[in-house]
């Protein structure tokens, strides 16, 4: 029987684009079971198939039968995720890159060259401030600035004319300070409407925030955290709005290739199916959890922007819209030793670094996630020897608050 694979690619790129508009005004969880997972076009799989072929059959020289030629540019099971996470993130073009770091990378390689300026938020993730510092600045001749955005009018002084992005993160790692995307948008494109504005959204998920709805350009993640949710996937993404920018982002990404793999994307489908009521619980769980540990005689300061009494709270309730995530910080009043012996009395949290399973994990910035830190700019951020980061997975609040309990009482032993 003859097959017309022109025909078949039309009728599949057709029915993609019907199958999620009548999503647009659904729920979050709904989205996140539908969108990008309508059942396979040639036999109904209700899952999306895993499909592995490296290359695809061409009825002539430069014509293949789909609009796949080799899986590093592209591949029907990637495909998938790419509009599912974009439909999520209120975007229209998605990326997937090896690890969240690597779309990270894959912004700056694709937009910035020698003599170029980034300006980051000073409070920013280990692993993004290690890229900056030790590999983006010395190797590339690109300069990065890291600056307070509490202060907008005082950090838009540090953008002039060759300033190309600006990085910010929703919520910042470790100690949760909540930038004003709106406001610090609206001013960067007063200044210099080319300049490309980035935001980090991994600490909230597109459940709890969509930054592009506030005018950022391009949203980076780390799938490996809440999206992907059960700790065996490490993977990023970017989203944008904006064709030119993830065209760019896309020929750098097939170049260099640092593209997951058809397995992996399929394990992160599977875990958006249950992100929106994953999050849910994970929300709740931290807000009680971080109201106990603001009672605590043990606990000096408690960093949760969903607390009242956080500095960023509302800031944080304009731009959060189902909750406030997972992650909580605090500072022991004992500090190194009561920090060390508090994680290791823990029992239901896990002493380990990342986030965004669902087993509720507990770290120590100072020696693991931020060591590459340098200590005065530890010390200038209020990451002191006593800090610790949580983050509530899905386990039932009363046995994390009793496990943390647990863990403040072997303090007077």
């Amino acid at each position: 029987m003859s097959i017309n694979h022109s025909d078949i690619t039309k009728f599949r790129l057709e029915h993609e684009e019907k199958s999620m508009s009548h999503l647009k005004d659904t729920q979050i969880s709904t989205k996140c079971v539908h969108a990008g997972q309508e059942p396979e076009i040639l036999y109904g799989c209700v899952n999306v198939p895993i499909y592995t072929s490296t290359t695809y059959a061409q009825t002539a020289p430069a014509e293949p039968f789909g609009p796949f030629d080799y899986s590093r540019c592209g591949n029907p099971t990637r495909n998938n995720l790419e509009r599912s996470l974009a439909f999520l993130e209120n975007g229209k073009y998605g990326l997937v890159w090896g690890s969240g770091m690597a779309s990270i990378n894959g912004v700056i390689e694709s937009f910035c060259n020698v003599g170029d300026e980034v300006v980051c938020i000073e409070d920013v993730y280990g692993g993004t401030q290690r890229l900056f510092r030790q590999c983006i600045i010395p190797r590339n001749g690109i300069v990065c600035k890291f600056i307070n955005f509490d202060d907008i009018e005082a950090a838009m002084k540090e953008i002039n004319e060759k300033t190309k992005i600006i990085w910010i993160e929703v919520a910042t790692n470790p100690t949760l300070a909540v930038a004003d995307l709106r406001e610090i948008t609206k001013k960067v494109k007063e200044i210099n409407k080319n300049v490309i504005v980035c935001a980090d959204n991994t600490f909230m998920s597109p459940v709890n925030c969509t930054p592009l709805d506030f005018g950022v350009d391009i949203v980076s993640e780390s799938i490996t955290k809440y999206i992907n949710g059960h700790s065996d996937v490490v993977m990023g993404l970017t989203v944008t709005n904006n064709k030119d920018y993830n065209d760019k982002m896309y020929f750098y990404s097939k170049s260099s290739g640092g593209v997951p793999s058809p397995f992996d994307c399929y394990l992160v489908l599977r875990g958006i199916r249950t992100l929106g009521i994953r999050m849910k619980t994970i929300n709740n769980n931290a807000m009680a959890v971080a109201q106990f540990l603001e009672k605590n005689e043990n606990v000096k300061k408690v960093m949760y922007p969903g607390l009242e009494s956080n500095k960023y709270h509302n800031i944080a309730k304009s731009q959060f819209k189902n909750g406030y995530g997972g992650i909580i910080s605090f500072v022991m009043k004992g500090g190194m030793e009561d920090a060390v012996k508090f994680l290791q009395n823990l029992k239901i949290f896990t002493l380990a670094e990342s986030l965004g399973g669902v087993e509720s994990l507990a770290e120590h910035p100072p020696k693991m996630t931020h060591a590459s830190v340098p200590k005065e700019i530890r010390d200038k951020l209020g990451i002191e020897d006593g800090f610790i980061r949580i983050c509530c997975g899905i386990e039932d609040k009363e046995d994390l608050i009793k496990d943390i309990e647990n863990a403040f009482n072997a303090l007077k032993k």
